[in-house]
């Protein structure tokens, strides 16, 4: 068994109970809220789920647009920076 003095010089095998708590408290206190947050949540039913992949697929739909517009807009404007150099 290695003292304090010999524990500490030979790279800290001796943990404090400060130090473990320090990692222990946040860490249990992480799962009892996850575990609660598990409790609580529920599964969507039927007309929930349309709502939800309706309004996914409009935000995809209109990205898609915003994306496809920028593209076009941005490949002339593109070609005539390349072309000047």
């Amino acid at each position: 068994r290695l003292s304090d003095t010999e524990a500490s010089s030979a790279g800290g095998l001796k943990m404090s109970s400060e130090a473990i708590d320090y990692v222990k408290k946040p860490a249990i206190d992480f799962i009892k809220e996850s575990w609660k947050l598990m409790r609580r949540c529920t599964k969507p039913d039927a007309t929930e789920f349309a709502k939800i992949a309706q309004a996914t697929s409009v935000g995809f739909f209109i990205m898609g647009f915003i994306g496809f517009f920028v593209k076009l807009i941005f490949i002339p404007i593109n070609n005539i920076i390349v072309g000047m150099g």
